[in-house]
């Protein structure tokens, strides 16, 4: 066993989920630094902490296996101490004492002050939005309000993160500006629900003119949106969009379903034909806009006709880009009162057959990129290529753009002009413009 010694303490941090969590987790880093702390991220300390997820199912296992894992390894000796924070920690804080009592501490998701303190830290009230990014230096997520105060059904995340609380424009600024002056060029803004952003504090929905003072922050190329409710969805952003180059014309928009029998049990708030006539404003409002959507298959009570309508929507509306789970049965949801009637290998059916239809739908729309030029910004190298993005495409989710390292040299984090020379379903192939 290793004997304790008085050496500086050095701080793992590990992030599990979802961007809002890697959020988070730069801001502990942050914090820590600020106390004189030595801190990492997804490498070896003798103290962990793990910022847990807690959404759907697959999350919540991946989430107690690293507990549990890291609980083996302190009880070998080879850390000293396990904490644990984030989603998971806040709604399952008491089962989790109880199953798993080897953690030293366990902490909800606005219990940033307890977690410092615990490792021996103060909270710094005066670093706004000062964190350590953990993402390739050209790109940080950009989190503009925290929590929700939608009802949909399936969703637990309110249970999780609270009531929506907007961040002041001003603040929100100042930590662009902090982002900018460290190299960061691109804002992926994030929230549970971006079009809900101002609501409480300016008594209107101020996403516009969020977009408008950040696109006045220097160093700053690309601002790009994820997470926008389709209900109340305030389309003088579209036109900020249009009319500022800074603004990707890009836009994630979970939709969930199209039926409008499922859309009422998910109380959604919407219908089939809002939803379309909607996302043919985008389209009509922002010409070539990339729309990126979510779905979800095997909700309580949808039968093969209401997925066979959900198919045949997906191939009418080509969605640039499109992403799709399986329904997870959350406890103390709505939808937790209904019976998960879909089996589990029918609902991955379903998801494999959405999904093969959005791969030949992006396979054709990238063949129609072949012999075009487009910004593209690098994001790191992998093996052989250079791995880049086009303003159409949002990191870890989206199409890359791969160039060949053996023949091109390419900067991380540098804008270029790429020429497409080949595509296949999620892949383009470019060179960079003579």
């Amino acid at each position: 066993m290793r004997t304790k010694n008085s050496t500086k303490n050095k701080i793992n941090v590990i992030t599990l989920g979802c961007s809002k969590n890697v959020y988070d987790s730069e801001v502990l880093m942050g914090q820590l630094k600020a106390n004189n702390k030595e801190v990492v991220h997804q490498e070896d300390g003798n103290i962990v902490v793990i910022n847990t997820c807690g959404f759907i199912d697959n999350a919540k296992e991946e989430s107690v296996n690293t507990i549990l894992e890291n609980i083996q390894r302190k009880e070998a000796g080879e850390i000293d101490k396990v904490f644990v924070t984030g989603c998971l920690s806040e709604r399952y804080k008491p089962d989790l004492v109880k199953e798993i009592p080897d953690v030293d501490q366990y902490f909800g998701t606005s219990e940033l002050p307890q977690l410092l303190a615990a490792l021996e830290a103060d909270y710094k009230h005066e670093l706004l939005g000062e964190r350590i990014t953990t993402t390739p230096k050209n790109f940080a997520y950009f989190k503009i309000s925290e929590g929700c105060d939608r009802p949909c059904s399936f969703c637990a995340i309110p249970l999780m993160r609270g009531k929506h609380r907007s961040t002041p424009i001003e603040d929100l600024v100042k930590q662009a500006k902090s982002l900018a002056s460290g190299g960061v060029k691109e804002l992926i803004l994030i929230a549970q629900d971006l079009t809900y952003y101002g609501l409480d504090i300016y008594k209107k929905r101020n996403l516009a003119e969020l977009l408008q003072a950040l696109v006045k922050v220097e160093g700053i190329e690309w601002i790009r949106m994820h997470y926008a409710f389709p209900t109340g969805f305030p389309l003088d952003v579209l036109e900020v969009m249009k009319s500022e180059s800074k603004v990707c014309n890009y836009l994630d928009i979970p939709l969930q379903h199209i039926s409008d029998d499922i859309l009422k049990s998910m109380r959604r708030g919407t219908t089939k034909d809002k939803t379309t006539k909607l996302l043919k404003e985008f389209r009509k409002l922002v010409p070539g806009i990339t729309l990126r959507t979510t779905l979800i298959v095997g909700y309580p009570g949808e039968t093969e006709e209401h997925f066979e309508e959900l198919k045949a929507w997906v191939k009418e509306m080509r969605f640039e880009r499109l992403g799709c789970f399986t329904y997870s049965h959350e406890e103390n949801t709505h939808a937790h009162l209904l019976e998960d009637d879909v089996p589990e290998k029918e609902k991955q059916r379903r998801s494999s057959e959405i999904m093969n239809i959005q791969s030949q739908i992006s396979w054709e729309l990238n063949q129609e990129k072949v012999g075009k030029t487009y910004r593209c910004v690098i994001d790191r190298k992998e093996g052989n290529f250079f791995v880049g993005r086009s303003e159409m495409d949002s990191p870890d989710v989206d199409n890359e753009v791969l160039v060949d390292a053996t023949k091109f040299y390419l900067k991380q984090g540098e804008y270029i002009n790429l020429t497409i020379i080949e595509a296949a379903d999620f892949d383009l192939y470019a060179e960079p413009v003579k």
